[in-house]
């Protein structure tokens, strides 16, 4: 699978009710478990201070990513994304 980096912004809209955003806050905690145990959530970080994140993602491509992936989040709908296709830098001490 390849490695994207996503930064997410979640902008709920005008006139949602707080128990819609809570239902669905809580089906993306669920949603963020499932995409983590089969491999395509690899990590998650907010930013300190602000209201969105970034993490790194795994598909096999980045038509994968959008359509399987990121677009079966329940917050999808209210998500602004920026997607940037990873690959390894030869100086990672993590590469192997």
């Amino acid at each position: 699978m390849r490695e994207f980096l996503v930064e997410i912004t979640t902008s709920v809209p005008a006139g949602t009710t707080e128990e819609e955003v809570a239902r669905r806050r809580a089906a993306e905690a669920v949603r963020a478990r499932e995409l983590a145990a089969t491999g395509h959530l690899a990590r998650l970080w907010r930013p300190v201070g602000e209201l969105r994140s970034i993490g790194v993602w795994r598909a096999d491509d980045e038509a994968q990513l959008h359509e399987e992936v990121l677009g079966t989040l329940p917050l999808r709908p209210w998500m602004s994304l920026t997607v940037t296709p990873l690959e390894s830098h030869p100086n990672d001490p993590g590469r192997s």
